[in-house]
C-alpha cells in the first residue's frame, strides 16, 4: 500500500464471541485510503460495514477479537496503548455515528459536548471554545444557533441531532472522517448541504473520508471508490464509475437494482372511490401543537392549524425538512403528545384530551415505528420480549401462543427466529429497525404511524420491507401515515403526499401531482435536492444546484 495513505487496512478480521461460539463479522479485509479521497463501503445490514468502522479505533464491544493490521497515518491502531488511541480519537480520526441519540450524552447540552471535544484536544479557553462551537453549529445549518447551542439532545429533531453530531465530528478538522450513515436522519435539502460540507472539508484539509451508507445516491455524489461487503466478505472493489456502470458481482447488481428511483413506479390506485369514501381512520382538524415554556426556553408552536385525513388501506407520505413538525404530528396522532387546539380522531374516537384509560383502548388500534430504533427498544430485554410485549399487555396471547406469534412476526420482517434471544446491542442498526417494525405490527393495527421506518435499512432490505408493507396492508387494510425524508420511498408507497414546512401544511395532493407538478416553491426545492444513483447525472445536478446558490 502507498505511504500516502491516511488509512491502511491489511488482512483485517473481526469475530464476536456469542453463546460459546466465535462468529466472523469481517473477513480478510484489505483497504487503502489516500488523503483527499472518499471510499464508500456498501452492503446489507449485518454485512460488517459498521463493525469495520468501529474496529478502526478499537471501539468494539468486549466480546470482539480483532486480527490483522489497521494503520492511521502510519501508526498501528490494533492493540495500541490507550494513550495512543486517545490521541487519535477525535483529533486525527473523527466519527459520525449511525444513531445520534446513543452517541450524544443526554445529560449535557450539545454546545457543552462540542466545547468538551475542542478543549480536550486544543489549548482553548471556555470563551474561544464556545465561539468555535457556535461556528460549527451554524455551519451545519441548525436553526437558531444561539438558542440551539443550549439545548439538550432530546430537544432537537432527529435530523438536528444528526447535524449536532456532525458538528462535533468536524470540530478538530480530522485527517480521517469515518461517516457511518451520516445522512440517515436528514431531509434531502439538509443532506445536500452536509455532503457539500464534507466535500469542502476534504478539499480544504485534504482529509480522507470512509463513508458507510445504504443510500446509493449519496455514494454516487461523494465516492471515488466503492467497496461492496456481504456477510463480512469484500465481494467487489472498484471505482464509482466501475461499480455503478459495470458491476461484476451478482450481489452488487442486486443492490443497485433495489435502489428506488424517483418517478419510476406506476401510480398506486386508491383503495376507495372519491364518490364512496369510507370513514377516515385518522382525522386531524385544525391541530395546533405547542411545546410549553421550560426554564429559559420559551414556548414553541411546532404545528399550526394542521388538517389531514387518512382512509382505510391508504398510505399518506408526510415529507419536509427536519424540524418542520412531521414527527410531532405522528406522535400526536396516537396520543403521545398533547394538542393545544383542534381535534384528532382515530376510528371515530377523539383522542385530544382523552384520559389514560381511553388512550390505552385507542392504542390497541394503532402501531408506531420510531425513528431511532436504539432508543425505542429496552436494552435489558431480549428482542423477542420487546416484540411480544404489546400482545401480552393487550392480553391477546401468552405462553406458547405468544412465542409462536413472536416467531411469525420475526419471519415477516425477515429476521432469524433465533434472534428472539438476542439483545438490541447485538444487532445492527437495520436489524433493530426491523424489530421495531415487527413490534408495531404485533396488534394488527387499523392505523400505523411509520416515522422514518426505512432510515436505517440498506436498499435491498428496504425494497423487501416496502413490498412487505404493501402486502400486509393489502391483507390488513390499515391506514398508514408514512413520515420520511426519502422521496424515492414515498414515491413507491404513497397514494397521497403532504408537505410540511415550519409547522404548516404547504401542499397536499395525489402522489403524481405533487412529484411531477408541484406548485409550492418549497416542494420544488425538496424534489430538486434528491440525489440520484448515477455519478455523472448526480455531478450535473449538484453543479446546477450549487450554481443557483452563487
Amino acid at each position: 500500500m502507498s505511504k500516502e495513505n491516511i488509512l491502511e487496512i491489511s488482512d483485517f478480521n473481526v469475530d464476536f464471541w456469542v453463546d460459546g461460539v466465535w462468529y466472523p463479522a469481517v473477513i480478510d479485509m484489505n483497504l487503502g485510503l489516500a488523503a483527499g479521497k472518499v471510499t464508500a463501503i456498501v452492503g446489507e445490514s449485518g454485512s460488517g460495514k459498521s463493525t469495520t468502522a468501529l474496529g478502526l479505533m478499537s471501539l468494539l464491544a468486549s466480546n470482539a477479537r480483532m486480527e490483522g493490521s489497521v494503520k492511521v497515518k502510519g501508526e498501528e491502531m490494533l492493540n495500541a496503548k490507550s494513550s495512543v488511541l486517545r490521541q487519535f480519537r477525535g483529533r486525527e480520526v473523527a466519527y459520525i455515528f449511525q444513531e445520534p441519540m446513543t452517541a450524544l450524552n443526554p445529560l449535557y447540552t450539545i454546545g457543552f459536548q462540542i466545547v468538551e471535544t475542542l478543549r480536550s484536544h486544543f489549548d482553548m479557553g471556555p470563551k474561544e471554545a464556545h465561539t468555535r462551537a457556535l461556528e460549527l453549529i451554524t455551519m451545519v445549518d441548525i436553526p437558531n444557533p444561539e438558542q440551539s447551542i443550549l439545548k439538550y439532545p432530546h430537544q432537537l429533531s432527529g435530523g438536528q441531532r444528526q447535524r449536532a453530531m456532525i458538528a462535533q465530528a468536524l470540530a478538530c478538522d480530522p485527517a480521517l472522517l469515518v461517516a457511518d450513515e451520516p445522512t440517515t436522519a436528514l431531509d434531502v435539502t439538509v443532506q445536500a448541504e452536509i455532503l457539500d460540507l464534507m466535500r469542502g472539508l476534504k478539499d480544504k484539509l485534504n482529509s480522507a473520508i470512509l463513508l458507510i451508507t445504504h443510500d446509493m445516491g449519496v455514494v454516487a455524489d461523494m465516492a471515488d471508490d466503492i467497496l461492496v461487503m456481504k456477510d463480512g466478505i469484500t465481494v467487489e472493489h472498484g471505482t464509482a464509475d466501475q461499480i455503478f456502470n459495470n458491476p461484476k458481482h451478482p450481489y452488487t447488481q442486486q443492490l443497485l437494482g433495489a435502489v428506488p428511483k424517483l418517478g419510476s413506479t406506476k401510480k398506486r390506485a386508491l383503495p376507495y372511490s372519491e364518490s364512496a369514501k369510507p370513514a377516515p381512520v385518522l382525522k386531524l382538524t385544525d391541530v395546533t401543537i405547542e411545546y410549553p415554556k421550560r426554564g429559559r426556553q420559551p414556548a414553541f408552536t411546532a404545528v399550526k392549524n394542521f388538517n389531514l385525513e387518512i382512509y382505510p388501506g391508504e398510505i399518506v407520505g408526510l415529507v419536509g425538512e427536519s424540524g418542520s413538525g412531521k414527527t410531532t404530528v405522528g406522535r400526536a396522532s396516537i396520543g403521545l403528545l398533547p394538542v393545544k387546539g383542534g381535534s384528532i380522531e382515530i376510528v371515530g374516537k377523539e383522542i385530544a384530551g382523552a384520559n389514560s384509560k381511553q388512550l390505552s383502548d385507542i392504542r390497541q388500534h394503532t402501531g408506531i415505528v420510531f425513528q431511532d430504533p436504539a432508543s425505542s427498544l429496552n436494552p435489558r430485554l431480549p428482542i423477542g420480549e420487546s416484540i411480544g410485549e404489546p400482545l401480552f399487555l393487550a392480553k391477546l396471547a401468552k405462553g406458547a401462543d405468544l412465542a409462536r406469534k413472536v416467531e411469525e412476526l420475526l419471519d415477516q420482517v425477515e429476521l432469524p427466529r433465533s434472534y428472539r434471544n438476542r439483545y438490541p446491542h447485538e444487532l445492527s442498526g437495520g436489524q433493530r429497525q426491523r424489530v421495531g417494525i415487527a413490534r408495531a405490527l404485533a396488534l394488527t393495527p387499523d392505523l400505523l404511524i411509520a416515522d422514518e421506518p426505512t432510515s436505517a435499512l440498506d436498499v435491498s432490505v428496504q425494497a423487501r420491507f416496502l413490498e412487505l408493507l404493501q402486502e400486509l396492508q393489502g391483507k390488513l387494510n390499515f391506514a398508514c401515515l408514512f413520515i420520511s425524508h426519502d422521496l424515492g420511498v414515498v414515491d413507491i408507497l404513497s397514494h397521497r403526499i403532504a408537505v410540511m414546512q415550519n409547522g404548516l401544511l404547504v401542499e397536499e395532493g395525489d402522489r403524481d401531482v405533487i412529484l411531477k407538478n408541484p406548485k409550492n416553491d418549497y416542494t420544488k426545492r425538496l424534489i430538486s435536492a434528491v440525489p440520484v444513483p448515477d455519478p455523472k447525472e448526480q455531478k450535473i445536478r449538484r453543479e446546477a444546484r450549487l450554481a443557483t446558490k452563487k
